[in-house]
Protein backbone atom coordinates (compact mmCIF):
# COMPACT_ATOMS: atom_id res chain seq x y z
CA UNK A 1 0.00 0.00 0.00
CA UNK A 2 1.21 3.41 -0.84
CA UNK A 3 0.20 6.19 1.84
CA UNK A 4 0.42 10.03 1.46
CA UNK A 5 -0.02 12.51 3.86
CA UNK A 6 -1.23 15.83 3.17
CA UNK A 7 -3.44 18.86 4.31
CA UNK A 8 -7.15 18.61 3.86
CA UNK A 9 -9.46 22.17 4.48
CA UNK A 10 -6.33 22.83 7.81
CA UNK A 11 -6.11 19.53 9.10
CA UNK A 12 -3.70 16.56 8.27
CA UNK A 13 -5.27 13.70 6.25
CA UNK A 14 -4.19 10.53 5.18
CA UNK A 15 -4.82 9.15 0.96
CA UNK A 16 -3.98 6.97 -1.50
CA UNK A 17 -3.46 8.10 -4.99
CA UNK A 18 -5.19 7.22 -7.61
CA UNK A 19 -4.07 8.87 -11.22
CA UNK A 20 -4.32 12.85 -10.48
CA UNK A 21 -6.53 12.68 -7.77
CA UNK A 22 -5.90 11.33 -3.72
CA UNK A 23 -8.54 9.59 -2.07
CA UNK A 24 -8.87 10.67 1.43
CA UNK A 25 -8.69 7.96 3.63
CA UNK A 26 -9.35 10.21 6.44
CA UNK A 27 -12.29 11.01 5.54
CA UNK A 28 -13.31 7.40 5.68
CA UNK A 29 -12.68 7.11 9.26
CA UNK A 30 -8.44 6.44 9.31
CA UNK A 31 -6.73 9.07 11.76
CA UNK A 32 -5.06 11.84 9.91
CA UNK A 33 -1.51 10.88 10.28
CA UNK A 34 0.45 8.27 9.66
CA UNK A 35 1.81 7.93 13.49
CA UNK A 36 -1.43 7.68 14.55
CA UNK A 37 -2.08 4.66 12.40
CA UNK A 38 0.77 2.61 13.20
CA UNK A 39 0.29 2.64 16.90
CA UNK A 40 -3.53 1.34 16.45
CA UNK A 41 -1.25 -1.84 16.59
CA UNK A 42 -0.38 -4.68 13.59
CA UNK A 43 -3.66 -4.52 11.63
CA UNK A 44 -3.54 -1.03 11.34
CA UNK A 45 -2.35 -1.50 7.10
CA UNK A 46 -5.02 -3.92 6.60
CA UNK A 47 -7.77 -1.22 8.48
CA UNK A 48 -5.90 1.33 5.70
CA UNK A 49 -6.77 -0.92 3.30
CA UNK A 50 -10.43 -1.23 4.07
CA UNK A 51 -10.94 2.02 4.54
CA UNK A 52 -9.45 2.67 0.99
CA UNK A 53 -12.22 0.34 -0.61
CA UNK A 54 -15.12 2.44 1.14
CA UNK A 55 -13.59 6.07 0.66
CA UNK A 56 -15.08 8.16 -1.54
CA UNK A 57 -13.96 11.60 -1.20
CA UNK A 58 -11.25 12.44 -3.51
CA UNK A 59 -8.40 15.84 -3.87
CA UNK A 60 -7.31 16.78 -6.83
CA UNK A 61 -3.29 16.59 -6.55
CA UNK A 62 -3.26 19.46 -8.29
CA UNK A 63 -2.29 22.28 -5.52
CA UNK A 64 -2.18 19.82 -2.77
CA UNK A 65 0.36 20.73 -0.04
CA UNK A 66 1.86 17.66 0.79
CA UNK A 67 2.99 17.07 4.45
CA UNK A 68 5.99 14.17 5.62
CA UNK A 69 4.43 10.66 5.92
CA UNK A 70 5.16 10.12 9.58
CA UNK A 71 4.04 13.62 11.46
CA UNK A 72 6.02 13.33 14.25
CA UNK A 73 8.05 10.13 15.03
CA UNK A 74 9.62 9.62 18.97
CA UNK A 75 13.11 8.66 17.45
CA UNK A 76 14.53 9.85 13.89
CA UNK A 77 17.58 7.96 14.05
CA UNK A 78 20.11 8.87 11.00
CA UNK A 79 23.17 6.84 9.94
CA UNK A 80 26.75 7.90 8.51
CA UNK A 81 28.92 5.91 6.42
CA UNK A 82 26.77 3.00 5.64
CA UNK A 83 28.26 2.73 1.87
CA UNK A 84 31.54 1.85 1.64
CA UNK A 85 31.83 4.31 -1.62
CA UNK A 86 30.63 7.26 0.47
CA UNK A 87 33.12 6.18 3.55
CA UNK A 88 36.02 5.98 0.81
CA UNK A 89 35.26 9.70 -0.80
CA UNK A 90 34.96 10.96 2.69
CA UNK A 91 38.56 9.15 3.12
CA UNK A 92 37.29 7.29 6.11
CA UNK A 93 37.31 3.64 6.45
CA UNK A 94 34.10 1.41 6.58
CA UNK A 95 32.59 1.43 9.67
CA UNK A 96 32.40 -1.61 11.91
CA UNK A 97 29.45 -0.85 13.71
CA UNK A 98 26.88 1.68 12.61
CA UNK A 99 27.55 5.14 12.91
CA UNK A 100 24.55 6.86 14.61
CA UNK A 101 23.23 10.35 14.97
CA UNK A 102 19.67 12.19 15.54
CA UNK A 103 17.34 14.43 13.41
CA UNK A 104 14.46 16.62 14.71
CA UNK A 105 11.51 16.90 13.10
CA UNK A 106 12.28 20.57 12.67
CA UNK A 107 14.87 19.86 10.62
CA UNK A 108 12.31 18.73 7.31
CA UNK A 109 10.36 19.37 5.11
CA UNK A 110 7.73 18.07 2.53
CA UNK A 111 7.78 16.94 -0.74
CA UNK A 112 7.87 20.18 -2.93
CA UNK A 113 8.27 22.60 -0.03
CA UNK A 114 11.97 24.63 -0.38
CA UNK A 115 14.96 23.33 1.44
CA UNK A 116 16.25 26.04 3.30
CA UNK A 117 20.34 27.16 2.46
CA UNK A 118 21.09 28.75 5.90
CA UNK A 119 22.43 32.24 5.46
CA UNK A 120 25.81 31.38 7.81
CA UNK A 121 26.55 28.48 5.45
CA UNK A 122 27.91 28.05 1.82
CA UNK A 123 28.00 24.69 1.44
CA UNK A 124 24.58 22.78 1.85
CA UNK A 125 24.86 18.87 0.79
CA UNK A 126 22.56 16.72 -0.60
CA UNK A 127 21.89 12.96 0.53
CA UNK A 128 20.00 10.78 -0.99
CA UNK A 129 18.64 8.19 1.54
CA UNK A 130 16.15 5.23 2.33
CA UNK A 131 13.72 5.67 5.39
CA UNK A 132 13.18 2.56 7.34
CA UNK A 133 9.30 2.90 9.14
CA UNK A 134 8.83 1.08 12.27
CA UNK A 135 5.47 -0.54 12.36
CA UNK A 136 5.85 -2.76 15.69
CA UNK A 137 7.40 -1.57 18.88
CA UNK A 138 10.55 -3.77 20.15
CA UNK A 139 13.59 -3.72 22.16
CA UNK A 140 16.51 -6.10 22.18
CA UNK A 141 15.22 -7.39 18.63
CA UNK A 142 17.03 -10.00 17.35
CA UNK A 143 18.02 -9.49 13.35
CA UNK A 144 16.32 -12.65 12.29
CA UNK A 145 12.89 -10.91 13.51
CA UNK A 146 13.90 -7.88 12.67
CA UNK A 147 12.33 -7.15 9.41
CA UNK A 148 8.59 -8.08 11.52
CA UNK A 149 9.29 -4.77 12.80
CA UNK A 150 9.22 -2.58 10.23
CA UNK A 151 5.91 -1.47 8.61
CA UNK A 152 7.30 0.36 5.22
CA UNK A 153 10.14 2.85 3.63
CA UNK A 154 10.15 5.93 2.37
CA UNK A 155 13.13 8.44 1.03
CA UNK A 156 14.62 11.21 2.73
CA UNK A 157 17.23 13.96 1.59
CA UNK A 158 19.41 13.98 4.60
CA UNK A 159 20.01 17.75 3.71
CA UNK A 160 24.28 18.61 5.48
CA UNK A 161 25.27 21.99 6.43
CA UNK A 162 28.85 21.02 5.67
CA UNK A 163 30.85 23.86 7.27
CA UNK A 164 29.13 23.11 10.30
CA UNK A 165 28.94 19.47 10.37
CA UNK A 166 32.92 19.23 10.87
CA UNK A 167 33.17 22.09 13.41
CA UNK A 168 33.40 19.40 16.61
CA UNK A 169 33.66 15.27 16.01
CA UNK A 170 29.90 15.00 16.53
CA UNK A 171 27.72 15.91 13.52
CA UNK A 172 24.41 17.32 15.23
CA UNK A 173 24.52 20.82 14.64
CA UNK A 174 24.99 20.18 10.74
CA UNK A 175 22.37 17.86 10.53
CA UNK A 176 19.47 19.52 12.23
CA UNK A 177 19.45 23.12 11.05
CA UNK A 178 15.59 23.96 10.25
CA UNK A 179 14.19 23.35 7.27
CA UNK A 180 17.14 21.69 5.89
CA UNK A 181 16.38 18.22 4.93
CA UNK A 182 13.04 16.34 2.94
CA UNK A 183 10.92 13.42 3.93
CA UNK A 184 8.51 11.74 1.89
CA UNK A 185 6.15 11.92 -0.60
CA UNK A 186 5.20 7.91 0.09
CA UNK A 187 4.79 5.66 2.79
CA UNK A 188 4.98 2.40 0.54
CA UNK A 189 4.27 -0.54 2.98
CA UNK A 190 6.82 -3.57 3.49
CA UNK A 191 4.85 -5.83 1.32
CA UNK A 192 5.07 -3.87 -1.80
CA UNK A 193 8.87 -4.16 -1.64
CA UNK A 194 11.90 -6.87 -1.88
CA UNK A 195 12.39 -8.38 1.77
CA UNK A 196 14.91 -4.99 3.90
CA UNK A 197 14.15 -2.82 0.62
CA UNK A 198 17.16 -4.23 -0.48
CA UNK A 199 18.19 -4.06 -4.19
CA UNK A 200 16.68 -1.15 -5.07
CA UNK A 201 18.06 1.62 -7.30
CA UNK A 202 18.91 4.94 -5.78
CA UNK A 203 19.86 8.42 -7.65
CA UNK A 204 19.92 11.73 -6.82
CA UNK A 205 19.35 14.34 -9.01
CA UNK A 206 20.17 18.17 -8.87
CA UNK A 207 19.00 20.29 -11.86
CA UNK A 208 18.66 16.78 -13.59
CA UNK A 209 22.24 15.87 -13.14
CA UNK A 210 22.96 12.90 -11.64
CA UNK A 211 25.18 13.20 -9.17
CA UNK A 212 24.32 10.03 -6.87
CA UNK A 213 23.58 6.85 -8.16
CA UNK A 214 23.68 3.06 -6.30
CA UNK A 215 21.78 0.73 -5.38
CA UNK A 216 20.50 -0.83 -1.53
CA UNK A 217 22.32 -3.76 -1.86
CA UNK A 218 25.44 -1.84 -1.25
CA UNK A 219 24.60 -0.94 2.18
CA UNK A 220 27.29 -1.98 4.92
CA UNK A 221 24.69 -2.22 7.40
CA UNK A 222 21.63 -3.66 5.80
CA UNK A 223 17.86 -2.73 7.32
CA UNK A 224 17.53 -5.98 9.52
CA UNK A 225 20.95 -4.83 11.21
CA UNK A 226 20.27 -1.18 11.64
CA UNK A 227 16.71 -2.18 12.93
CA UNK A 228 18.52 -4.33 15.20
CA UNK A 229 21.20 -2.08 16.77
CA UNK A 230 18.46 0.27 16.88
CA UNK A 231 16.34 -1.25 19.08
CA UNK A 232 19.32 -1.95 21.94
CA UNK A 233 19.28 1.11 23.88
CA UNK A 234 15.55 2.31 23.27
CA UNK A 235 12.51 0.53 22.54
CA UNK A 236 11.49 1.44 19.31
CA UNK A 237 7.69 2.53 18.90
CA UNK A 238 5.71 2.56 15.79
CA UNK A 239 5.98 5.66 13.93
CA UNK A 240 9.93 6.10 14.38
CA UNK A 241 11.91 5.86 11.34
CA UNK A 242 15.56 5.16 10.32
CA UNK A 243 17.14 7.30 7.71
CA UNK A 244 19.78 4.75 6.44
CA UNK A 245 22.40 6.23 4.93
CA UNK A 246 23.70 7.92 1.72
CA UNK A 247 25.62 6.58 -1.11
CA UNK A 248 28.76 7.95 -3.17
CA UNK A 249 28.49 11.17 -4.79
CA UNK A 250 27.70 13.67 -2.24
CA UNK A 251 29.07 17.49 -2.92
CA UNK A 252 31.52 18.02 -0.57
CA UNK A 253 34.05 15.00 -1.97
CA UNK A 254 33.54 16.66 -5.56
CA UNK A 255 35.83 18.28 -8.00
CA UNK A 256 34.95 20.93 -7.53
CA UNK A 257 32.34 20.75 -5.07
CA UNK A 258 28.76 21.10 -5.61
CA UNK A 259 26.18 22.74 -3.18
CA UNK A 260 22.65 23.89 -3.26
CA UNK A 261 21.95 27.26 -3.87
CA UNK A 262 18.55 28.88 -4.38
CA UNK A 263 17.07 28.62 -7.09
CA UNK A 264 17.99 24.28 -7.16
CA UNK A 265 15.89 21.70 -7.56
CA UNK A 266 16.83 18.54 -5.88
CA UNK A 267 15.32 15.05 -6.88
CA UNK A 268 15.75 11.63 -5.04
CA UNK A 269 14.45 8.59 -6.65
CA UNK A 270 14.20 5.13 -5.30
CA UNK A 271 13.05 2.09 -7.26
CA UNK A 272 9.35 1.10 -6.22
CA UNK A 273 9.24 3.77 -3.50
CA UNK A 274 9.08 6.89 -5.63
CA UNK A 275 10.87 10.46 -6.71
CA UNK A 276 11.06 13.42 -3.38
CA UNK A 277 11.31 16.72 -5.27
CA UNK A 278 12.30 19.89 -3.47
CA UNK A 279 13.41 23.26 -4.85
CA UNK A 280 16.04 25.30 -2.97
CA UNK A 281 15.75 28.94 -1.30
CA UNK A 282 17.60 30.47 0.99
CA UNK A 283 16.67 31.18 4.66
CA UNK A 284 15.27 34.79 5.48
CA UNK A 285 16.91 36.67 7.55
Amino acid sequence: MRISAFLHQGAPALGVRVGDELLNLTEAGLPGTLDQLLRGGPSALEEAKRAQQRATSRVPVAGVQWLAPVALPSKAIAVGLNYVDHAAEGKMDPPTYPVLFNRFPSSWVAHEQPLLRPHVSTQFDYEGELVVVIGRAGRYIDKSKALDHVAGYSIFNDGSIRDYQFKSAQWMMGKNFDNSGAFGPEFVSADELPAGARGLRLQTRLNGQVLQDANTRDMIFDVATLVSVCSVPFELQPGDIIISGTPAGVGLARTPQIFMKPGDRCEIEIEGVGVLSNPVADESR
